[in-house]
């Protein structure tokens, strides 16, 4: 892990960025003390809704047939 002042962090925050992105982690410090951390992202897998597996339409917002409308007035 490099750790680098606010500073150089300035000045070189694209270098340092391209370091996350090969998955380096990076710590900002004031003074000596460590402030923050650029790290990569991890995504989040996809959370699954509930125990069903449901399949929304692409049409789902689309407009209601006629017949349907009537029902609900």
């Amino acid at each position: 892990m490099k750790t680098v002042n606010v500073q150089e962090a300035k000045t070189h925050l694209s270098r340092l960025l391209a370091r996350v992105e090969a998955g380096e982690r990076v710590t900002i410090s004031r003074a000596g003390v460590p402030l923050a951390e650029l790290r990569p992202v991890v995504a989040a897998p996809p959370r699954a809704f509930g125990p069903m597996e449901i399949t929304v339409p692409k049409d789902f917002d689309g407009s209601l047939p006629e017949e349907e409308l009537d029902r609900w007035e």
